[in-house]
């Protein structure tokens, strides 16, 4: 007898969601940085635990979205809890009552769900404290259970590990127990060279570009050649991106290699052009590329 179900992991931003995905799938299948609205599409991960299957969406992080993208990537995130079978709602900890969150469990009142509570980040608070936000919390009434955990850590993940393997229902694997995500390789790749990006530019830019994989081709010999492109909305953002000399472009580029030909298990050359299109963040085909609806 097999089980198999699904959960989707929601929150504010930052709250560490990417982390614990990949933590509880055991590879990269989302990226992660230290700036908030890292994650902009819902990313699924496989996870297998014993006889187990666990299919778990990581979403965008939710907050008051003033800009195209930004209402495309919070509807993405609130549509998929409808989907699935258990709704984690992952909170850090020492932003218990930060305005974003408050808006989640009002929401989430409002839609008459229940969920599972993920305190994240335990280890930055006293136990006491802990304790006393953990009541306070229970009070909204929408959680079934909660569990204190530090996706960083792997403190307290395996408890939600052993509670998922007694709740998630008998069923067939949905997918082969040997995969670990269905998202595109060619957009798992575009986002691995954001990530360097993110975590190599320290100007707003990165939350004003997107990366697309715009080629792939396989050769005899294993090897895989990607064919990248960055578009960005000023002039001045493309010359932040190249540096000096095309230093800081070909230091990204670097990175974003080594990282897709230890992932692929191949030789990766990556090809990566940018393009400044200015109302990229209005561009249907752009959103296609995300899987966001543009419409929102």
């Amino acid at each position: 007898m097999t089980n198999c179900g699904s959960i989707a992991i929601i929150g504010a931003p930052n709250a560490g969601k990417s982390t614990l995905t990949n933590l509880l799938v055991g590879a990269k299948v989302s990226i992660v940085t230290h700036k908030v609205q890292t994650t902009r599409t819902r990313i699924t991960g496989v996870a297998m635990f014993d006889d187990t299957q666990v299919v778990i969406v990581d979403t965008p992080g939710i907050f008051q979205p003033k800009k195209r993208l930004d209402r495309a990537m919070v509807s993405s995130a609130w549509s998929s809890i409808d989907d699935v079978d258990i709704v984690c709602l992952l909170m850090d900890v020492s932003k218990h009552n930060h305005k974003d969150n408050e808006i989640i469990i009002e929401n989430i009142k409002k839609q008459n769900k229940k969920c599972v509570l993920l305190l994240n980040k335990i280890d930055t608070i006293e136990k006491e404290k802990l304790l006393t936000i953990t009541e306070n919390l229970w009070e909204h009434g929408i959680f079934t259970d909660v569990f204190m955990i530090s996706a960083t850590t792997n403190s307290g993940v395996d408890s939600f590990i052993e509670w998922l393997k007694q709740t998630i229902p008998n069923g067939e694997y949905i997918y082969d127990p040997e995969d670990v995500s269905n998202v595109p390789n060619t957009l798992l790749s575009a986002e691995i060279t954001r990530e360097k990006i993110f975590l190599n530019i320290h100007e707003e830019l990165p939350y004003s570009l997107t990366v697309e994989t715009e080629s792939w081709e396989n050769f005899k010999n294993g090897d895989i050649k990607l064919n990248q492109v960055i578009f960005v909305e000023k002039e001045n953002h493309r010359s932040i991106l190249l540096g000096k000399k095309g230093e800081k472009i070909k230091q990204i580029g670097k990175l974003a290699r080594q990282e897709l030909s230890s992932i692929f298990d191949a030789k990766v050359h990556l090809f990566i052009h940018i393009k400044v299109k200015p109302n990229w963040q209005n561009d249907m085909d752009r959103y296609k590329n995300m899987n966001l609806n543009f419409s929102n």
